[in-house]
C-alpha cells in the first residue's frame, strides 16, 4: 500500500512538472496548459467563541521596492488581486518560518540568497542540507514553490518575489516514486517532525496521494504539527493530472486544503479539483516559478496556489505575532472575497470558502475562535482509530468490601490404585450389589421350592389308571 501511495503521488507530481514552461526573465509569460501536483483539503467551520476582535497590526515603513518597467514583476498578479502589496504595508513576514516539504531548494538562485534558513533530507538520496533537488523529472518542483512563497527577487525590484519576502524559508527534500526506496509515507513523517522541530510557524505541502485515507504514521506527525502551533496548509490537487478529488494529506482534518482559480478568479478546470473539505481557493494558472538553476518557468497547479496562502500565513503570523493556529485559519477562510453571489461564510466544493485575501486577513477585525474550523484530528483518531487505543482503565467506585476468609478445605485423599476397592467403592457399589444377588438367589431357590411342592401334589390325587379284571363264571 505504501508503494502504491508513493507512485500516485510521483505520477501527479511528473504530470506537473512536464507541463512548465521556461521564460527568459524579459519576457512576457505565455498561458500554458501545465498541471501541477497537490493534496487535498479538509473542511470544517468552527463557531467563533467570542466576539473579540483582533489587535489593529502596526504598519511598517519602507515598501517593498517595485520596478514597473519589470515584466517578471508585473506577471505577479496575485500580489495586486488578492492584496498582497497592501498586507505588505504591514508586514512582510519577518520573523516566521515556512517549512517547505518537497523536492528540495535549489542553491544557486539569487531569489532565495538569504531567504533558505536550514534544510534536511528524508528521501535518503538527496544533500544532507536539502538544496540537492531530488528526481529525475520534477527535481524543480521545490523550488517553484518556494519561489511562490518567499522569494527575494533579484534586486532594485525586480525578478519573482514572494507572497512573504522577509520569511525564512525550510528546504525539506523528499523523493517520489521509483527516486527513492524509502517508503513515502515515512518520509512525509519524518519530514513535519523536523519542520516542527526547527521552528517552522508555516508547513506548506504540495503533493497528493490521490486517496481518500492517510498512512496511520501520519496521525502522530500531523498531532505534532498541530500541538506545536503550527499551521499546515496542503494543495487540493489538478483535474489535469488525475485528481478527479481531493486525497491524503488534505483530507486530514485540521489542514487548511487549497483549491485553485484562473486569473478571473474562475475555479480551474484542469488545474484544481472540487470536493467538500476545500477551505480556501487562491491562483492556480498563470503562476510564476524559479527553477533549481535559476530558469525562471511559468506553471499551473494547486502546487503553486498552496505557496501563496502559506506565504499569506506567514504574513498573518508575522503581524499577530501572539494569535494562535487555529485563529491563523480561522482569519484567513473568514475574511475570504466571495467566489460568486451568495457565497459570502458557506463553503463551496470548488471555492471553500472563498478566494483568499491578503489585506484582509491580516489587517481585518475577526472574531475569535477556542479550536481549529477545519477539524480536530485527535478527535478523529479517538472515532475511527478506536481499535488501536489501549482499554480504559476503571476506576473503583466505592471502597472494596472485605469478604470473611472461607474455612480450610480438607485435604484430599491420598490417590489410591483403581485396581482396588475403596471405601466408597465397597459401601456403594459391592455391598449393595452384593445384597441385590443374594435377594435374588433366595428368590429363586423358594420359587424352584414351591414348584416341586405343587407338582408332587398333583400326582397324589390322580387315580391309576390300572384296569382290575374280574373273571366270572360261564
Amino acid at each position: 500500500m505504501r508503494r502504491l501511495r508513493a507512485a500516485a503521488a510521483s505520477l501527479v507530481l511528473s504530470t506537473m512538472m512536464l507541463g512548465a514552461v521556461a521564460l527568459p526573465a524579459s519576457a512576457t509569460p505565455l498561458e500554458a496548459r501545465a498541471a501541477s501536483a497537490s493534496a487535498t483539503p479538509l473542511a470544517a467551520g468552527v463557531v467563533p467563541a467570542a466576539e473579540v476582535p483582533s489587535s489593529t497590526p502596526t504598519a511598517e515603513p519602507n515598501p517593498v521596492p517595485s520596478d514597473p518597467t519589470d515584466p517578471v514583476r508585473a506577471a505577479e498578479y496575485w500580489l495586486d488581486q488578492y492584496g498582497v502589496k497592501e498586507a505588505w504595508k504591514t508586514t512582510r513576514g519577518a520573523g516566521q518560518k515556512i517549512a517547505i516539504i518537497d523536492t528540495g531548494i535549489g542553491r544557486g538562485p539569487i531569489e532565495f540568497s538569504g531567504a533558505v534558513a536550514g534544510g534536511t533530507d528524508v528521501s535518503g538520496v538527496g544533500g544532507s542540507d536539502g538544496r540537492s533537488p531530488v528526481g529525475a523529472v520534477d527535481a524543480n518542483h521545490g523550488s517553484w514553490v518556494g519561489s511562490l512563497a518567499a522569494g527575494r527577487g533579484t534586486g532594485d525590484g525586480r525578478g519573482m518575489i514572494g507572497v512573504a519576502p522577509e520569511a525564512q524559508l525550510l528546504s525539506i527534500s523528499v523523493g517520489f516514486g521509483a527516486s527513492t526506496s524509502k517508503p513515502f509515507t515515512e518520509q512525509i513523517a519524518e519530514a513535519m517532525r523536523w519542520a516542527v522541530d526547527e521552528g517552522a510557524t508555516v508547513i506548506n505541502l504540495s503533493l497528493t496521494t490521490n486517496t481518500l485515507d492517510w498512512d496511520r504514521s501520519w496521525d502522530d506527525a500531523f498531532l505534532y504539527a498541530f500541538d506545536h502551533d503550527v499551521v499546515v496548509v496542503v494543495a487540493a490537487g489538478n483535474r489535469g493530472s488525475g485528481t478527479d478529488r481531493v486525497g491524503a494529506p488534505a483530507t486530514i482534518p485540521g489542514v487548511l486544503a487549497v483549491g485553485g482559480v484562473n486569473p478571473a478568479g474562475v475555479a480551474s478546470n484542469d488545474a484544481s479539483t472540487q470536493g467538500i473539505t476545500i477551505g480556501i481557493s487562491a491562483p492556480s494558472e498563470r503562476l510564476l516559478g524559479v527553477s533549481a538553476d535559476g530558469t525562471l518557468v511559468q506553471w499551473n497547479g494547486t502546487s503553486g496556489a498552496a505557496p501563496i496562502v502559506a506565504g499569506i500565513a506567514a504574513l498573518v503570523r508575522a503581524a499577530h505575532p501572539g494569535m494562535d493556529a487555529d485563529n491563523v485559519l480561522n482569519r484567513l477562510i473568514r475574511t475570504t472575497t466571495p467566489a460568486a453571489a451568495g457565497q459570502a461564510g458557506q463553503q463551496d466544493p470548488l471555492y471553500g470558502y472563498g478566494l483568499v485575501n491578503a489585506a484582509a486577513a491580516v489587517s481585518a477585525s475577526v472574531p475569535t475562535v477556542s479550536e481549529n474550523p477545519l477539524g480536530d484530528l485527535a478527535d478523529w483518531i479517538r472515532l475511527y482509530r478506536r481499535a488501536d487505543a489501549p482499554a480504559p482503565t476503571e476506576t473503583p467506585s466505592a471502597a472494596p468490601v472485605e469478604v470473611p476468609a472461607l474455612p480450610p478445605v480438607d485435604a484430599a485423599p491420598e490417590a489410591g490404585s483403581p485396581l482396588l476397592p475403596s471405601r466408597d467403592t465397597v459401601l456403594y457399589g459391592s455391598l449393595p450389589l452384593g445384597g441385590a444377588t443374594l435377594a435374588a438367589i433366595m428368590i429363586a431357590l423358594g420359587v424352584s421350592a414351591a414348584a416341586r411342592r405343587i407338582r408332587k401334589a398333583r400326582d397324589s390325587r390322580e387315580p391309576s389308571r390300572t384296569t382290575t379284571r374280574e373273571f366270572l363264571s360261564s
